[in-house]
């Protein structure tokens, strides 16, 4: 018999094709950076094969090394590597676009009509199943990650770090990057990433950008391109941090938001969940911007909407430009929608910069472990600091009032009943949420 024809390489894709689908990509990227991912994947290397598994996990394994959301990052170097730097920004802003839209509006409704019964019982039911959400990922997470007993340790030791020590997290990572960089020297098969993805890649045929396709000229490394970005990107916040403080003043409220967020994008590390507690320890108890209450609201709608789960970011911004009056009491919501806007913009723009200037580094180190090694030491240490998290919450929605309050009960049982959900029936975020909105509604009206 004659062997099966291999399937050819699909046909080059226009920058109007993709466009389409980052746009699409960004209306229905649910789930956070896992789903995500899993979406990207599905569609980028099985489905449209513009992509090859080891070329898509390489880009992936640089993101994840980066502060700030994975996910869209890899969607800005997969829209650089295949269109250049238009490319790279058009996926990554449509990426998140439309998840600061659906938020602008739902910060609105939550402000205006979080006081009504409906709308206080569906954040009732929905915040815990948050915290549910949390300890999944945290679960989901470990079982990538702490493959033996060393990241075990990791994970461990970064949980007491900041647990009992509330060690900044940013030293969290760089002590386990530091300890994969040298631990691989000495024991390289204890820190090498998991294999088998090969196996797997034979089956979706070859792709626009395979394995071994020749890295495209606008993707190698030069330094005058790396000046050129790095420069690009200061000018940016430069005349973005500018324009605030020529129009408030370096104390007001949005030149306040432009430096603290443009911090938190520099220095956390490990996504949304990581980065949650500098968030709420800055805009919550340092600015005042929200309340902790309103916090966890914040990440339910995050959790409820499109894009990635940093976009509560949005959320801060909005509650806080209402709270502090940016553009004067007659102008609330356009004030609160500047506030989300600007936050976004200096949370955002970061990851633009590290990975157009980092990208071409990163096409020349495919397969290396020296480059592989830190990723999979932090990403351990990652899981200690969602545990937690995850505590932190279930803290929150458990005693609302402080451990010399009430306990909740009824959050608690909804909690345990999420959990039952995600672990043993294997629900998705959008279902689980719905059924929860509804509990928590069910239970307030009866009261």
């Amino acid at each position: 018999m004659p062997e099966p024809a291999t399937p050819e390489p699909p046909a080059a894709v226009g920058f109007g094709e993709a466009l389409r689908f980052w746009l699409k990509l960004g209306f229905i990227s649910f789930g956070g950076p896992a789903g995500q991912i899993a979406i990207m994947h599905t569609e980028l290397v099985e489905r449209r094969r513009w992509i090859s598994e080891r070329r898509f996990l390489h880009a992936l394994n640089y993101c994840m090394l980066l502060p700030g959301p994975e996910a869209q990052q890899l969607a800005t170097y997969i829209g650089w590597l295949m269109h250049r730097t238009w490319g790279g920004i058009v996926a990554g802003a449509l990426f998140v676009l439309p998840s600061l839209f659906i938020l602008i509006g739902l910060s609105w409704v939550y402000l205006r009509f979080g006081d009504v019964p409906v709308v206080a019982g569906i954040f009732y039911g929905i915040k815990p199943a948050v915290t549910a959400l949390v300890l999944h990922a945290a679960h989901r997470i470990g079982t990538r990650a702490l493959r033996n007993p060393w990241m075990w340790g990791i994970a461990a030791a970064a949980f007491v770090a900041i647990f009992g020590f509330d060690t900044p997290f940013p030293a969290i990572v760089l002590a386990a990057g530091l300890i994969g960089h040298f631990g691989a020297r000495r024991w390289p098969q204890v820190f090498a990433l998991g294999g088998g993805h090969g196996a797997q890649a034979a089956g979706h045929g070859p792709a626009l950008i395979d394995d071994h396709t020749p890295t495209p000229a606008h993707a190698r490394f030069s330094k005058r391109r790396l000046a050129n970005v790095l420069g690009a990107g200061l000018a940016l916040w430069l005349l973005g941090m500018a324009a605030l403080v020529a129009t408030q003043g370096w104390e007001g409220t949005l030149a306040q938001m432009g430096w603290f967020f443009t911090k938190a994008a520099l220095l956390t590390f490990g996504g949304a969940y990581a980065v949650l507690p500098y968030v709420y320890q800055g805009a919550v108890d340092t600015h005042q911007w929200l309340t902790g209450a309103q916090m966890i609201d914040g990440l339910a709608l995050g959790e409820t909407t499109p894009g990635p789960l940093i976009m509560v970011v949005a959320f801060v911004g909005f509650v806080g430009g209402w709270t502090k009056s940016v553009l004067g009491p007659d102008a609330l919501f356009l004030g609160a929608a500047l506030a989300a806007t600007v936050v976004t913009f200096f949370t955002f723009l970061p990851s633009f910069v590290f990975i157009l200037a980092g990208g071409p580094l990163v096409e020349a180190t495919h397969g290396k472990l020296g480059f592989t090694a830190p990723l999979s030491a932090i990403t351990a240490a990652v899981v200690g600091v969602i545990l937690n998290l995850a505590l932190f919450f279930a803290y929150h929605v458990w005693w609302p009032k402080g451990f010399g309050g009430p306990f909740d009960l009824a959050s608690a049982v909804i909690t345990l009943l999420a959990l039952v959900a995600l672990f043993r029936l294997k629900w998705g975020v959008m279902p689980l949420l719905g059924v929860c909105a509804l509990a928590g509604l069910a239970l307030t009206l009866l009261r």
